[in-house]
């Protein structure tokens, strides 16, 4: 059993492609971000196996497919009826290309391949179609045939799913008994504070809202958003290991701010192993497609801070699924 009782770092991953983004971006729009999450994940496999961090990677289901025929077949009966019908990804089903090969934007079997030979690493649910669960129209029977297809398209490529991660963080509290009947442990809640908040939809969306949440990611407007889990979870259908940080992706036109970012993460962690408390930070890797180098020595900054701090501290680094078997 792995021992939390000294804090823990970390770091989950949602790993989506084109499929997290389709209805609000074109592949066009954001092609060099999605084109490089190939060059992305192996260079951070190897680095995180080089400072011995593990990390978990949420996967879209579909990106388990090897080709078109593949995907369709595994796609559920019950598909999601949102409200708002640009929602839905399996509107553009028809436009996606035949394979992997072919289409790098919305497959991904060779890069889930070469998570899972690492060993080190989890790969959790992402959802199989980045399911929106607070969103108008959709039902909860449609989440659970979403989910059963996410866990049989990984079990039919020898993966185990134990932790899921909601896309765009919109956790429906309804759902997660479904979760658990379905043999999930553990998922990533969000921060405690008002702008984190994705159940008021509107409040989320607001330019405001966003703009705060920019703003607290290089000056400490929330706080640390460190925690301890016995505190965080009481009366929960399955382990809620919250969100800390976003660590957003390298911003030429904020490049004097840099330095503030990374210690924002920093001083957090460091307040997290002094107080055996937990540090949950996340990101895309489509985040850092762009701007590789420098977003880069952002992450290594971080992983060489986390190493000083287990030295120091005794700071551990689990996956969701190792945190929720310690408990």
């Amino acid at each position: 059993m792995k021992d939390v009782s000294t804090g823990c770092f970390i770091l989950s991953l949602d790993f989506e492609l084109h499929w997290g983004i389709f209805d609000k971006k074109n592949v066009a729009d954001y092609e060099e971000n999605l084109r490089n999450v190939k060059l992305v994940i192996p260079r951070l496999i190897e680095l995180a196996n080089a400072y011995n961090i593990k990390l978990t990677f949420a996967t879209i289901g579909f990106l388990f497919a090897k080709n078109k025929e593949d995907l369709l077949n595994n796609n559920p009966k019950l598909l999601p009826s949102y409200s708002n019908k640009k929602f839905s990804p399996y509107s553009i089903l028809n436009e996606i290309g035949k394979d992997e090969t072919e289409d790098e934007y919305h497959y991904a079997s060779r890069l889930i391949e070469l998570i899972s030979k690492s060993k080190n690493h989890e790969i959790a649910t992402h959802t199989y179609s980045h399911y929106y669960c607070l969103e108008d129209g959709q039902t909860k029977e449609q989440f659970e045939a979403d989910l059963i297809a996410a866990i049989a398209v990984a079990t039919r490529r020898n993966t185990v799913i134990k932790s899921i991660i909601f896309p765009r963080n919109q956790v429906n509290e309804a759902y997660l008994d479904i979760c658990k009947k379905h043999g999930l442990t553990s998922y990533r809640g969000t921060e405690k504070h008002s702008i984190y908040n994705t159940i008021d939809r509107k409040f989320n969306k607001k330019q405001s809202t966003r703009a705060l949440r920019l703003i607290d990611s290089y000056i400490n407007l929330t706080g640390h958003q460190t925690y301890k889990l016995n505190q965080v979870n009481k009366d929960t259908e399955i382990l809620n290991i919250p969100s800390s940080r976003f660590l957003r992706p390298y911003s030429q036109s904020l490049k004097m701010f840099e330095s503030l970012k990374t210690a924002r993460v920093k001083n957090a962690m460091t307040y997290a192993a002094m107080h055996n408390e937990m540090y949950h930070l996340w990101w895309h890797p489509h985040n850092f497609g762009k701007n590789i180098d420098e977003n880069f020595e952002i992450i290594e900054s971080i992983f060489k801070h986390y190493n000083k701090l287990n030295e120091t501290y005794n700071f551990n680094n689990l996956t969701m699924s190792e945190i929720a078997d310690s408990n």
